[in-house]
């Protein structure tokens, strides 16, 4: 059975990073960065925040507007850019509010995943996972939100699919996990596939 503390227990462990992120890794796309790229890269932090319904695990995404300047339409964790003198925690607590309208105080930090570096957008994205027990007052910002998806965990049970589709480098094949008429890939599909691979021991799968 998956708990508050027993994921908490989890993300004190180590993690599996690099070995969960491949699985999801676009084609022609690097996970590691240059020590030269990561002197200049900007950073981010994001918000896996889990909540339970229907007695399933399930994790707030967005859709990012067409408007944006980096990854527009595509589906992602709540989060954005550090801003001078915050903490990455603070920023994925920061956004979550202005996105999607969840204050800090109703949010219980349960740990930390793994760092990725995105090349195409030179971020560095630092992901932290949050329970929240209430998802019925959400709020979302449109300038920066499409719409908040409901995602269960255990959609990641299925075969992983591998679309071709068109990005700012051209048509691509990418690993995905599709749900509600969306494609999730890239850097959210590979935070996804962390966590999930670090609590499918408690799933019994």
């Amino acid at each position: 059975m998956v708990t508050v503390s027993k994921i908490k227990d989890l993300l004190q462990q180590p993690l599996p990073g690099e070995v969960s992120h491949l699985k999801m890794l676009p084609a022609n796309r690097k996970l590691k960065a240059d020590p030269e790229e990561l002197i200049s890269a900007k950073h981010s932090g994001v918000m896996l925040l889990l909540f339970e319904r229907n007695e399933e695990l399930h994790t707030l995404l967005i859709k990012r507007p067409e408007h944006m300047k980096h990854h527009a339409g595509q589906i992602a964790f709540p989060g954005g850019r550090t801003e001078p003198g915050e903490t990455v925690l603070k920023t994925a607590l920061r956004e979550t509010w202005e996105e999607i309208g969840i204050i800090s105080d109703k949010i219980e930090i349960l740990g930390k995943l793994s760092d990725l570096y995105v090349q195409v957008s030179k971020f560095v994205i630092h992901p932290f996972v949050g329970w929240v027990e209430d998802t019925n007052t959400l709020n979302i910002n449109k300038n920066e939100v499409e719409k908040i998806i409901a995602f269960p965990i255990k959609t990641m049970r299925e075969e992983i699919d591998e679309p071709e589709i068109n990005t700012v480098t051209g048509s691509i094949k990418v690993p995905c996990f599709k749900f509600d008429d969306e494609i999730i890939w890239g850097a959210t599909s590979m935070i996804l596939m962390e966590f999930y691979d670090l609590i499918k021991t408690l799933t019994g799968e």
